[in-house]
């Protein structure tokens, strides 16, 4: 139950012809504490609940439980969520024996791309596609919970 992820910011489109799957996400917070950090999410036409605890030091690590919930409870559930949503799609890309997990953000966070990796370890060694760019793991401001609050349109580039 310990998620261990990695995160960087991607400098072209060229991962969308190499996506082997796409899904809009919708998804809010009941709790946006770092502490222990609530979300609901509708991905497609299914529903989940996850909480997810602190990132350890270097940012990488946390504890993470995941649920499938039934897509009306889901969309009822979004209603009492705190204030600032999150819309996306979701891509999937293949690289090597990992898959990115590739989100364009829409609403008060278009112009956001940011690709994931999930690893079983933080020193695993991974194949970077050529469209993946600066790496943002450590930095809080990249986490969804927190571009719910403060999104990336607002930010001073």
């Amino acid at each position: 139950m310990i998620e261990i992820e990695r995160k960087f910011l991607v400098k072209s489109d060229d991962f969308k012809k190499q996506a082997f799957t796409q899904n809009k996400i919708a998804q809010g917070y009941m709790s946006s504490a770092p502490e222990r950090t609530v979300r609901v999410r509708i991905k497609g036409h299914k529903g989940f609940i996850t909480i997810k605890g602190i990132s350890q030091s270097g940012g990488m690590s946390r504890f993470e439980w995941e649920n499938e919930i039934p897509l009306g409870e889901a969309q009822e559930l979004l209603k009492l969520c705190e204030k600032g949503k999150i819309e996306k799609t979701r891509y999937e890309i293949k690289s090597g024996d990992h898959v990115f997990e590739v989100d364009e953000f829409y609403g008060e966070n278009e112009g956001l791309v940011m690709a994931e990796i999930e690893l079983n370890s933080e020193d695993e060694v991974f194949e970077k596609p050529d469209w993946l760019g600066e790496e943002v793991t450590n930095d809080e401001r990249y986490y969804n919970a927190y571009l719910s609050k403060n999104p990336f349109k607002d930010w001073q580039r």
